[in-house]
């Protein structure tokens, strides 16, 4: 992509400032040991925003993390991975806290009193901490992208509805495979598929990624909250208006993470059971699957999934896109450029605006920009284009009713509704 006219890059009030809350591996690139070994060199968020912020799309970029001393790393992390990889890719950054405090859990807070209402704030953190960072960020007018799952209990679910509502600011879930062409597609044709009637869903990554997520795994979450969560979103979106869960069962696999070599205190394989029922009464089953104790192969992460409607069926394998790759460096690679384009252009520009990993950050970006500049609008209009908190309850719903579950012996788990039968109201084990 050429660059932007100069004046794209005037800095304006009708354009938003951004703070990302977590400096990880998604959002930077950098986990714990250092760079990333996966296929997220560079992470995802931090590479988009600047390209966005190059674009003249965005102001200025915030980041908020808990260690400071960890930021002289990040910088020289992304000087290398990005400012020298990529042309006229300024990765200058306001940081929290100082890069002399090691230990500050409420940074954030800090970085929120410097934004404006209307500005935006991206969470990529453990998934226990959602739910007051959001929380702290709608009360101060902002709007909100949260990685899934948007928060772990329903209750909490419900309430960030009605206060986003309240002050008419969008919180949505970045869930990037709404945007892969492929599961587009899907969603699609499922839509004409008649009722609903089986699905089955697979998600992994490798063992080492228990050594990346040490630090929470186990203790403030769980392999289907992290994992399973992009597939349930991907049914619940495809049954909108059409079936809902309403009983879930959950079972698990361990010994790998409990071992010494890892000695987390967590399943290595979760599985959901959850049934279903169609407007027209007639039930059908999903089982969704998620694992972060699978063996190194030639993807960071399997995923796939078979749905059966009753007038037609689709199978998708995410992973394997006819796109294989072999070096003597790394060996053999399945890779999918389809999520991120890493590879710069023949000008040496950053090319990748194409990529649903991308376009799931900038529609955020578009949305709550328009939302700014038109504050008569309502932001519960992007209900049906974005994965809002108003349409993402049921998610919530059957992964802490998994979660209860698993932590009940594999009791079911019901999910009861409110009178219009739409939206989820509580859980009740059976």
């Amino acid at each position: 992509m050429e660059p932007p006219t100069k004046k794209a890059k005037l800095v304006s009030d009708s354009i938003p400032s951004v703070l990302v809350c977590g400096t990880g591996e998604y959002t930077t690139g950098f986990t714990g040991e250092g760079g990333s070994t996966s296929d997220k060199k560079v992470g995802v968020i931090g590479l988009v925003l600047f390209d966005l912020r190059r674009r003249g799309l965005i102001d200025r970029i915030l980041f908020a993390g808990t260690n400071g001393k960890k930021f002289p790393a990040i910088r020289e992390h992304l000087k290398r991975g990005i400012q020298d990889t990529y042309k006229e890719m300024d990765i200058t950054f306001e940081s929290y806290p100082k890069d002399d405090v090691e230990c500050d859990r409420e940074a954030y807070k800090k970085a929120l009193d410097n934004l404006k209402p209307g500005d935006l704030v991206i969470i990529f953190t453990p998934d226990n901490l959602h739910y007051d960072m959001i929380k702290d960020s709608v009360t101060k007018g902002m709007h909100v992208l949260v990685t899934k799952p948007a928060v772990q209990l329903l209750k909490h679910h419900l309430e960030l509805i009605h206060l986003a509502k309240t002050k008419n600011v969008l919180v949505t879930t970045e869930v990037h495979k709404r945007w892969d062409p492929i599961y587009a597609d899907a969603w699609q044709k499922i839509r004409t598929y008649g009722d609903f009637s089986y699905m089955y869903s697979y998600m992994s990554q490798p063992k080492k990624q228990l050594i990346t997520f040490k630090q929470w795994a186990g203790k403030s979450s769980d392999i289907s909250y992290y994992l399973n969560s992009h597939h349930i979103d991907f049914h619940v979106w495809a049954m909108s208006n059409k079936a809902k869960p309403i009983r879930v069962i959950a079972n698990g696999s361990t010994g790998i993470a409990t071992s010494p070599a890892y000695d987390i205190k967590t399943e290595d394989t979760i599985t959901l059971m959850v049934s279903w029922v169609n407007s027209s009464g007639n039930l059908g089953t999903a089982v969704y699957t998620a694992s972060w104790t699978a063996p190194t192969s030639d993807v960071h992460s399997q995923q796939r999934f078979f749905y059966m409607g009753q007038t037609g069926e689709i199978n998708v394998d995410q992973a394997h896109r006819g796109y294989s790759i072999a070096t003597d460096e790394s060996g053999y690679a399945s890779i999918n450029p389809l999520f991120m384009k890493y590879s710069p252009d023949a000008n040496g520009y950053f090319s990748g605006q194409s990529g649903y990993g991308y376009q799931s950050i900038e529609v955020f970006v578009n949305a709550s920009s328009k939302l700014r500049s038109m504050p008569f609008l309502s932001a519960f209009e992007y209900d049906n284009s974005l994965a809002t908190l108003n349409t993402t309850a049921k998610v919530t719903a059957i992964l802490e009713a998994g979660r209860i579950s698993l932590d009940n012996g594999g009791k079911a788990v019901k999910i009861l509704y409110e009178e219009d039968g739409h939206m989820p109201s509580s859980l009740k084990i059976e």
